[in-house]
């Protein structure tokens, strides 16, 4: 049983990581393909679609598999058929409603974002939320039979016909001359089918259980089974969508507040698809740093369980590390190889200052992400979307404030001040329930490393000329400075004592070596 629960926690997680990377590279060549401005509407409208999916979908997996689970032990077949009929009416009715309040609210939500032009892109992903509701219970009932497969394989499937849809879409509608607004609509066609495939293969594996939905529920067993679906799904749903909420902030303030800055509608899309490119970067970093320490947050739970406090504040302390370790550097390269960086991936040097002040904040987001999966882990998942929520407040008025005053670059000044100021509030909370410390001379000395690093790459830079330079040699040129960052960090590492027996056992690739 165990190592059972071992092996399919492992089985999402990888599918979770690689859903990730793709939902996070996508949009350097769909940047690429299509340009800032349908990149733009893109990053302007998803976060609309996240918020009303995390609304309709969030939590519904994890209540079914749950009283699934709990109806197994109890060998009651019969209430396990109830309740996978009354979650997927519950499903339906959620994201059926979710869908026509975004079709009717269409136009004045648009205007909100940014112009008509994110209109069609808006209403064409919002269709997604016909199916992606229903994808949901098939993926708890599985879970709930302790089989997390299908679930890795559906999102692994949804990830990757949606990405490469919205690419193959992006390129025909390109060569045919379409506007930026019709590609921006058409691009999101993706979502629908990746969610579709996704469902159909559920589907097709659920046909092989013996297990049949409810033809008739009573109205009795319909009405207390959905309260406590509902009952447990509600509070998950609110965690996961605070997040959510400070992405689609930045969609509703950020265009305002260039209009304001005296920037034309025509310009905005294109703007924030200049925007999104900082963006994306930091997508990548957090993907990769969270990859290596949110696996531990589980192992938190369990020694906070098990009355372990030594246990769990060593954990905790692991987590912490291997994040300064992976996200300093990260960031300080990041912003030191802006120029380079932004004419490789997205074609030209537009917005670098923008895109190296929001590159640096990933350092600040993948600490922020670590403190509200520990604060989970350590059963104060509340108090981490309390935080949040102060969070999204915080946000609201930097941006009402900063990109009115400085526009785009305020923009990027508000996101890197917000996250630093959950991480701080977060850290706050983490040490007050469990006094863990903060390595602070191993920190001192990461940070030293990271920014001599930093310097070292940057230096060659000046005596550069980036405007002449091709594509491909400053795809290079970024290659080989990360090569001797590298090498120059790691040996930096070493020389300041960072890197002894001890610590280097804490990292997982590194552990495995030295056995």
């Amino acid at each position: 049983m165990k190592n059972t629960l071992v092996k399919s926690t492992l089985i999402l997680s990888i599918a979770a990581l690689l859903s990730k990377i793709l939902g996070s590279l996508f949009r350097i060549p769909l940047q690429n393909i299509a340009g800032d401005e349908v990149l733009g509407i893109f990053t302007l409208v998803y976060p609309v679609y996240m918020v009303a999916l995390t609304l309709s979908v969030a939590g519904i997996p994890i209540a079914i598999s749950k009283l699934i689970a709990e109806a197994r032990a109890k060998g009651d077949d019969q209430h396990i058929k109830t309740i996978f009929s009354v979650s997927g009416v519950l499903a339906a009715v959620f994201g059926v409603a979710s869908f026509l309040l975004i079709y009717a609210f269409s136009h004045p939500i648009a205007d909100v974002l940014g112009g008509p032009a994110t209109r069609p892109a808006l209403i064409v992903v919002s269709c997604t939320l016909l199916v992606a509701p229903y994808m949901a219970v098939y993926r708890g009932f599985f879970q709930g039979y302790e089989n997390m497969t299908p679930t890795a394989v559906s999102q692994v499937i949804e990830q990757f016909i949606r990405v490469g849809l919205i690419l193959l879409v992006a390129v025909i509608m390109v060569q045919n001359l379409y506007s930026d607004e019709a590609i921006g609509g058409g691009i999101m066609i993706g979502s629908i089918v990746g969610a579709l495939a996704s469902f159909v293969y559920l589907r097709l594996l659920y046909e092989r259980t013996p297990i049949r939905k409810v033809k008739r529920i009573k109205d009795g067993s319909f009405w207390k089974t959905g309260k406590t679906i509902l009952k447990i799904s509600i509070p998950i749903c609110i965690g996961a969508i605070t997040m959510a909420l400070l992405n689609l902030v930045d969609s509703i303030t950020i265009p305002t507040g260039l209009k304001n800055y005296g920037n034309s509608g025509d310009e905005i899309n294109y703007l924030y698809g200049i925007y999104g490119r900082g963006l994306a970067l930091v997508q990548i970093v957090t993907v990769f740093a969270s990859s290596v320490v949110l696996p531990l947050i589980p192992s938190i739970s369990k020694k906070l369980s098990e009355r372990d406090l030594t246990g769990s504040k060593q954990l905790i302390e692991n987590t912490f590390f291997l994040t300064y370790l992976i996200s300093i550097p990260a960031a300080v390269g990041l912003m030191a190889l802006t120029l380079p960086i932004n004419l490789g991936l997205f074609t030209d040097l537009e917005g670098s200052q923008v895109v190296a002040i929001i590159s640096f904040s990933s350092l600040f987001t993948s600490l922020t992400v670590l403190g509200t999966g520990v604060l989970q882990g350590i059963n104060k998942a509340r108090l981490g979307a309390w935080i949040i929520i102060v969070g999204v407040m915080v946000k609201l008025i930097l941006n009402l404030v900063l990109v009115n005053t400085y526009g785009l670059t305020g923009a990027a000044i508000s996101t890197a001040l917000v996250y630093l100021i959950l991480f701080g509030i977060n850290t706050y909370f983490i040490r007050k329930y469990t006094a863990f410390a903060y390595f602070s001379k191993k920190i001192t000395a990461i940070a030293i490393a990271s920014f001599v690093m930093g310097a070292v790459i940057w230096l060659p830079s000046l005596l550069v000329d980036f405007e002449s330079m091709s594509r491909i040699m400053a795809l290079l040129y970024t290659a080989i400075a990360i090569a001797i960052g590298a090498i120059i960090y790691f040996c930096l590492l070493l020389a300041l004592k960072v890197l002894d027996k001890e610590n280097m056992s804490r990292i997982p690739v590194l552990n495995k070596i030295m056995k």
